[in-house]
């Protein structure tokens, strides 16, 4: 009678699904940047204000996610003439559009490390995306890395008169996070 219920209790762990893991955004270490080519050289900017929910188990993507929002208020590039710009009614428009947002639809491993699928939403226009990343887990520590080129017109920033300015740009993502509890 014991052995058919220690066997049963043995397989119901391995039955298990295994549940995807949550982290927490340590922010201090963490940084959302773009640049793109401007005024005959590389401009880089920075989102020094953004939130993230992840949910990501290496083993089991089945249940995986990313929300994230960038306040667009606080982009800066170190120029306040170009801030004032990329923060103006022709640019991000912070005033009418607060965040921009990435929801993930999909995250899948391919070569070389993961690719999430899924809308990313700028001054309310979404767009869908590929978002190839690097994903490094050290124990409770995960680090990932991130580059995206969009086409800034897209998602209606800037128009004719921003001839100096090119018309990609790249995100590039640097986020540390540690496992939640």
């Amino acid at each position: 009678m014991l052995r058919p219920l220690l066997l049963a209790a043995a397989l119901s762990v391995f039955a298990t699904p295994a549940l995807a893991q949550d982290w927490s955004v340590d922010y201090e270490a963490s940084q959302v940047g773009f640049r793109t080519e401007a005024f005959g050289g590389v401009l880089e900017g920075a989102f020094p204000e953004f939130s993230a929910e992840i949910r990501l188990d290496p083993s089991d993507l089945s249940d995986a996610r990313i929300d994230a929002r960038v306040m667009t208020a606080d982009g800066s590039t170190g120029n306040g003439q170009v801030d004032q710009s990329m923060l103006s009614a022709e640019g991000l428009d912070p005033s009418n559009h607060a965040a921009a947002r990435f929801t993930s639809e999909d995250i899948r491993a391919v070569e070389g490390g993961y690719e999430a699928q899924g809308t990313l939403n700028i001054r309310g226009m979404d767009q869908a995306v590929t978002l190839p990343f690097s994903l490094t887990i050290d124990g409770s520590r995960a680090i990932a890395d991130a580059e995206l080129e969009i086409a800034r017109l897209d998602y209606g920033v800037g128009n004719s008169s921003w001839g100096e300015t090119a018309a990609n740009v790249t995100i590039v993502l640097h986020i540390e996070a540690d496992a939640a509890e």
